[in-house]
């Protein structure tokens, strides 16, 4: 293990250290995107893996089709929120899933591989297909098998997951088991979920029971990485809450869902421990707390706002950075995938 690894994880000597993981363009950024995915993109640069990450435009399409000007605009979007955060595409490979079609290749291996009953299993199949299962497309059933192809394309060692894709990386490693099991090989890595830093999952600001989401009815719920700084302070403001005091003490936070997820914003937002944060504004009460965190968050984000926008008058200049990528990131799938036909079987020329 390399010094800059995450405490307690372990590499495969036989498999370079390569992280792997992606945002679906399905329109807007929160807060809640930013430090529970993206802000861990950008740490991971400086550590001694190589860094792919993907736009997963092929995923941004199976629960239903979208508008081709609404997707287009979306993975544009999502791309300059990405470099405006600090992904370097100089530093990391930065491409959007559809023009690497060996991902799609790969998938139907996994497909091959894949238990029907595994996908039954899937937390997010239930709750995106609910009770009109019959109706629901192919796509989002075989989801996982795509987000396995995803990862184990690129032999990604590393997956920096937030809690509620924990289930898809435990599929895509039992996957990786059971082809390499099947085909006496030991190709594929058992690729390791990093779940790391105060606000791995962030919680509605109106429920602090339910994930921060894009797809909420209610704006109030979330802090878009497009809002100014009145908006900001606003939503914070109204944030829900309880009357008692913050605690000095993290334990002080247990049955108190929305004190514990303001807490974790301000402390991943201040790059601090829960704790620190704690031993600081311990005995305040919300009246001061939510100035301090609104100040925080328009601090934090303001600058990714101005630059995602200015990035957005600029398509093209996109559309090049994406191109590149998925050269670079071709580079790397097109020989794993060639492998993985030769031990499967497939006759090429």
């Amino acid at each position: 293990m390399t010094a800059a690894q995450p405490e307690g994880v372990q590499t495969s000597p036989a498999f370079t250290p390569r992280v792997f993981s992606g945002i679906q363009p399905s329109g807007g950024l929160t807060l809640g995107n930013y430090l529970g995915a993206i802000k861990r993109f950008v740490d991971m640069q400086a550590d001694d893996f190589e860094t792919i990450y993907c736009v997963v435009d092929l995923h941004a399409i199976t629960a239903k089709l979208l508008e081709p000007d609404a997707l287009r605009q979306q993975t544009r979007e999502l791309v300059a929120g990405y470099i405006a955060s600090g992904i370097d595409p100089t530093k990391s490979i930065l491409f959007n899933q559809s023009q690497v079609v060996e991902h799609t290749q790969l998938a139907w291996i996994f497909n091959c591989v894949a238990r029907v009953g595994w996908m039954k299993r899937m937390t997010q199949w239930k709750d995106k297909a609910g009770k009109n299962q019959e109706n629901a497309s192919l796509g989002l059933f075989a989801y996982p098998a795509l987000m396995a192809a995803d990862i184990l394309l690129y032999h990604a060692t590393h997956v920096p997951v937030g809690e509620d894709q924990k289930q898809h990386l435990e599929l895509t490693r039992d996957i990786a088991i059971k082809f390499n099991h099947d085909y006496g090989t030991e190709f594929f890595p058992i690729t390791e979920p990093v779940i790391e830093g105060a606000a791995t999952r962030v919680m509605s600001l109106r429920d602090g029971s339910k994930k921060m989401s894009k797809s909420d009815p209610s704006d109030a719920s979330r802090i878009n990485m497009t809002d100014d700084a009145d908006t900001i302070a606003q939503k914070v403001r109204k944030a829900k809450t309880d009357p008692d005091a913050l605690p000095s003490e993290a334990e002080g936070l247990e049955r108190r869902p929305e004190a514990r997820n303001l807490v974790n914003i301000y402390a991943a937002l201040a790059e601090q421990s829960v704790e620190a944060v704690l031993r600081d504004v311990g005995g305040k009460p919300f009246s001061e707390f939510k100035p301090m965190l609104s100040d925080l968050a328009v601090e934090r984000l303001s600058p990714i706002s101005g630059e995602t926008a200015r990035l957005m008058l600029h398509p093209d200049e996109i559309d090049a950075i994406l191109r590149g990528g998925a050269d670079r990131a071709r580079e790397i799938a097109t020989p794993i995938l060639k492998k993985t036909y030769d031990i499967v079987g497939m006759v090429q020329g």
